[in-house]
């Protein structure tokens, strides 16, 4: 038993699933729209058979991928990132977080002012991030009251200038609104702390955003191998969509190049472990702020990197390379798509074969880490192993 090691680039879709006009996302695609768009060559995901999983303009069919190679269908309802990560790890949502498309109802508000004492917030709609600070931010400085604002994910948005309130305040906030506001029937998957700085349209603070997610079910593969006295590590924002429970270890990221860095010290020193990892750029960066380009200099720097992975995984080991729901920066919505995700499965001898289809759910992941680590799969879905 060697080590697996699952990546998510976070907002890498390969097409609409069935369901996607139930979202708004007919015709979503996004690694199909950003190849057709930018023209992107990516030799190394080429090589492991990316271009073998949908028609890609720029990225040919591999005749003899490396890897193993298929789509994943989410069976959860919603489209958000906590959704996707839980349902990679196992967890099938039988009723979605809630949304709020018209904003947050007034007792989840004046529970929240009353609790952190401030008289009203500011915007209280679904609202870009970068454009939330730019139309409010000014207000904001003038009232001293809290940005909050929310998305088409289940998700409660809290911004604040550091001039007026400290990250740590703000942290306490979100904590607040976790703890005691987003709870019950309004427990939405993740509270989110936004800080920005400078003058007006303002800057984002990106390193010191903070999620604070829902407790995930014990049910998951990876609070099962933690149990199991299996080493966890996670790389990036894995950590607080978990709410930190089921790892052993965790070093949260600031970008793409500092995840795949860790990811390289870390495949160095571990031992039969589990390490899951998410890049965040493609979707923070790219995907929500409509950039093609962008989006595909971020997968051209993985793809750049792949052969040192690739080079690091031992003959025991696994390495498992999927998304966990589309981000279209080729469509008019800056919100997460109801995507398949693309699965990639290396060293392609673990698989049945080297095309795995189209899996019916994330979780298939789940069962194939139960599975490698010899642990019993207590999820409805199936090994690809």
């Amino acid at each position: 038993m060697g080590n697996c090691y699952l990546i998510i680039i976070d907002g890498l879709g390969v097409g609409a699933q069935e369901d996607a006009d139930l979202y708004g996302d007919t015709g979503m695609n996004t690694l199909g729209h950003v190849s057709e768009k930018t023209r992107v060559e990516l030799p190394n995901l080429a090589k492991m058979g990316i271009g073998n999983i949908i028609p890609l303009v720029s990225i040919p069919e591999e005749q003899n991928p490396i890897a193993a190679f298929g789509k994943m269908r989410e069976v959860s309802g919603g489209k958000d990132s906590t959704t996707g990560h839980w349902e990679i790890a196992g967890i099938q949502l039988e009723k979605p977080f809630p949304t709020y498309p018209n904003g947050f109802p007034k007792e989840v508000i004046n529970t929240f002012c009353e609790g952190i004492g401030v008289d009203g917030v500011l915007c209280n709609l679904p609202y870009s991030g970068t454009d939330v600070i730019r139309d409010y931010g000014k207000e904001h400085l003038k009232t001293g009251k809290p940005i909050v604002y929310t998305s088409a994910d289940s998700v409660f948005q809290l911004a604040t200038h550091d001039d007026l309130t400290s990250v740590e305040q703000l942290y306490e906030w979100c904590e607040f609104a976790r703890k005691k506001v987003c709870i019950g029937e309004h427990e939405v998957g993740r509270v989110i702390a936004r800080p920005f700085t400078g003058v007006h349209p303002f800057d984002r603070i990106s390193d010191k955003r903070h999620d604070f997610s829902a407790i995930p079910p014990k049910n998951n593969v990876v609070q099962q191998l933690y149990d199991a006295g299996i080493p966890t590590y996670s790389i990036g924002k894995i950590i607080d969509l978990f709410a930190e429970k089921g790892f052993s270890k965790f070093e949260r990221t600031k970008n793409n190049a500092e995840g795949i860095q860790t990811l390289l010290s870390v495949m160095d020193e571990v031992k039969e472990t589990f390490v899951f990892v998410n890049l965040i750029d493609t979707d923070q960066l790219f995907g929500h702020r409509l950039d093609p380009e962008g989006f595909a200099g971020s997968l051209k720097e993985f793809d750049g990197a792949l052969p040192q992975i690739l080079s690091k995984v031992k003959e025991d080991d696994l390495l498992i390379i999927t998304g966990d729901h589309g981000n279209d920066p080729c469509s008019e919505s800056t919100d997460h798509s109801r995507e398949f995700v693309p699965l990639l499965v290396y060293p392609k001898v673990r698989a049945v074969s080297e095309d795995l289809g189209t899996r019916g759910t994330f979780a298939d992941v789940a069962a194939s880490i139960a599975s490698f680590f010899h642990q019993v799969n207590h999820s409805k879905a199936q090994s690809f192993l």
